[in-house]
């Protein structure tokens, strides 16, 4: 179980104001803030203009600039107000544990940056306020702090923007990054910007591990306020699915199948490559399910693979299944045009491959079909979850195959061999159990350090 672990005796307090700055520092504030301004107001005009075509383009573009927000009330002193801010629909799915603790105690509001990440945030956390996080303009950002007005901010994994971190400062909030991780490749870019990003005016960093806690105290300039507490995603992870009726709706959607392989979070062309290795070596009662990363992309999807079934072979899309109230084939490709069901439907896989690693593109999560028991396979390019891996490449629960061609062998190996299945299913469980605990020490180290009761 993972346990907080401080670099040194002393326990710095948490930041509430803003360091004192040099004339370098000053000149590069005044450099980032007059380049963001520049882009924001040669970019809103071009993004409400393709708005007259792509509605939902003016929209984001609106809500970047704070329209449309509404000003919440100040915080009650004894409910303080924690701002939880994920960029996407992997940070915002990762915070549930941390949310769900929060809220006993605390209000909290989300943010997100993306689209998706928002749709997904209104489906876990209904009863929250949800906001888009603002473009990093002073302006916007000020004014968004005007109106959601948090008491502390948690950073997901890592999301630093400058302006944003100045304005917390100035007014009070400590910053965390909560269950964090900084690639090489994503450390290598911020050191390219130098100071910059300011990573000292972050209270806390709550690395997932010691590599990752090394990076921020480089950001930092110290190790002084970097703490290992672990990946507190693997606390929210769901386990079973017994009496699920939202996953037996899907399952009768689905056709019942009796066995299912399923491609979870692609992007393009690796449905091809998937759909081709499956139909080469699956059974005849095996049910294929591509789940697209992006589900804009699932008209174009759908099309591409038809044209690799065989004569009398179809696709069906769940939205349209769901719209016309039809009940799925169980000999036809499902493919998910819909937003925040992965994580349920893994419920339904007997074999899982995880998109975005046959190209180079770093992976997503393997950890949701882990732990459901699912054996996992996935391509080379896994850099941005090269801890994941490890884990369940030590624990015998995944596969990684170098290409489209070994896929196939691959698949066809765990189709041969049921006993293997079970045995990488129950290994990937476990593994994922045996994490569990980042969350009580992510909550012990923003007690410490950050100043929440």
């Amino acid at each position: 179980m993972p346990r907080a672990i401080a670099t040194q005796v002393a326990v710095p307090d948490p930041i509430t104001s803003s360091p004192p700055i040099g004339l370098r520092r000053r000149a590069l504030q005044v450099f980032y803030d007059g380049s963001i301004g520049l882009i924001w107001v040669l970019a809103l005009p071009l993004f409400l203009i393709c708005g007259l075509f792509k509605p939902r383009m003016a929209r984001k573009a609106l809500s970047l600039s704070t329209w449309g927000l509404v000003k919440l009330p100040p915080s009650a002193p004894e409910r303080q107000r924690v701002l939880v801010h994920g960029v996407s629909v992997g940070e915002i799915k990762a915070s549930q544990s941390l949310v769900a603790a929060l809220g006993e105690r605390y209000e909290v509001v989300i943010s997100a940056f993306s689209d998706t990440g928002l749709q997904v945030a209104r489906q876990l956390y209904p009863e929250l306020v949800i906001v888009r996080y603002p473009f990093d303009f002073f302006p916007l950002v000020q004014r968004f702090w005007r109106l959601v007005r948090p008491d502390f901010v948690l950073l997901m994994e890592l999301e630093a923007w400058p302006c944003f971190l100045r304005a917390a400062n100035r007014r009070g909030a400590p910053v965390a990054v909560v269950s964090g991780r900084i690639t090489p490749e994503s450390f290598r870019r911020y050191r390219m910007f130098g100071q910059v990003p300011e990573f000292e005016r972050i209270s806390l960093f709550a690395a997932q591990d010691q590599a990752y806690g090394a990076r921020f105290g480089a950001l930092a300039g110290s190790s002084d306020r970097v703490m290992v507490t672990g990946n507190v995603k693997a606390d929210g992870l769901r386990t079973t699915d017994d009496d699920d009726p939202a996953l037996e709706a899907l399952r009768a959607a689905a056709g019942s199948p009796e066995f299912v392989i399923l491609a979870g979070s692609t992007h393009e062309p690796e449905e091809v490559y998937f759909v081709r290795a499956a139909l080469a070596v699956a059974p005849p009662h095996a049910k294929l399910i591509v789940v697209p990363r992006h589900p804009e992309r699932s008209e174009g999807v759908a099309q591409a693979i038809g044209e690799l079934l065989p004569a009398g072979g179809t696709v069906e899309r769940l939205s349209l299944l769901r719209s016309t109230g039809a009940r799925g084939s169980a000999d036809a490709v499902l493919v998910v045009d819909t937003i925040g069901e992965l994580e349920r439907l893994y419920g339904l896989a007997d074999i899982v491959f995880i998109g975005g690693s046959l190209i180079p593109h770093g992976g997503q999560n393997m950890m949701e079909p882990a732990a459901q028991g699912c054996p996992v396979v996935y391509g080379p390019h896994i850099q941005n979850f090269l801890n994941e891996t490890a884990m369940l490449e030590r624990a015998g629960a995944a596969r990684r195959v170098a290409d489209p061609e070994e896929l196939e062998v691959v698949l066809a190996d765990l189709l041969a061999r049921p006993d293997l299945r079970l045995k990488m299913g129950e290994a990937g469980r476990k593994a994922v159990i045996a994490e569990r605990g980042a969350t009580k020490a992510t909550l012990e180290a923003l007690r410490d350090r950050c100043g929440l009761a």
